[in-house]
């Protein structure tokens, strides 16, 4: 089994310094590859490392030069000293998940004994996608909420205004745009009724 280890850390303070947060998460990575030798893991040379990179999204080069490999089938295994190193968004482990599981990658986080490749890390990993899908759905029931309240009171809630219409500064309402309201034709409410 081909083993990539991904590591992050969130600013680049100590990174100058010879042995660093990244590489400490490494050693401990390659440890435990070198124990699982006897199942046939191996560490590939290639390092993922994603120094002063926030966890919170995903735009990382080495995460997504680990996403290329893995789309290229070059890795079978991804390998982290801790779940947050990949992620702390919920939502974006779940779609990492999902692109790992596509392809049949396991994965493991060194430090807290998780690992899909057995029955407890696959359980471990079902709970956390559970909460990730209702956090996405508290999410999304929170933004249907705002929204209908904001129209109720008269709020603009988005999207590209009206002809004759623009967004007020500052959002939240709409205001008349004076040159496209000479181009809206007269209202005339026989065009709504049928058969006129």
């Amino acid at each position: 089994m081909r083993c990539a280890i991904y590591t992050r850390k969130s600013t680049e303070d100590g990174l100058e310094q010879e042995f660093n947060s990244l590489d400490a998460q490494c050693e401990a990575s390659e440890a435990y590859i070198a124990s699982q030798k006897s199942e046939g893991w191996v560490c590939l040379p290639d390092r993922y490392d994603d120094g002063g990179f926030t966890g919170g999204n995903t735009d990382r080069p080495a995460l997504q030069r680990l996403l290329e490999d893995i789309n290229e089938n070059r890795i079978d295994c991804v390998v982290v000293y801790k779940v947050d190193r990949l992620s702390r968004s919920l939502l974006d482990f779940a779609r990492l998940i999902d692109i790992f599981e596509r392809k049949h990658i396991t994965f493991v986080s060194v430090t807290q004994q998780f690992s899909t490749s057995n029955s407890m890390g696959r359980l471990t990993l079902n709970i956390l996608l559970s909460f990730a899908q209702f956090e996405r759905e508290i999410i999304a029931e929170r933004t249907r909420d705002k929204m209908g309240a904001s129209r109720r009171k008269g709020k603009w809630v988005g999207g590209i205004p009206f002809l004759g219409y623009d967004i007020a500064p500052g959002g939240g309402r709409l205001i008349v745009n004076e040159q496209e309201a000479e181009m809206v034709p007269p209202y005339s409410s026989s065009i709504f009724q049928p058969g006129v």
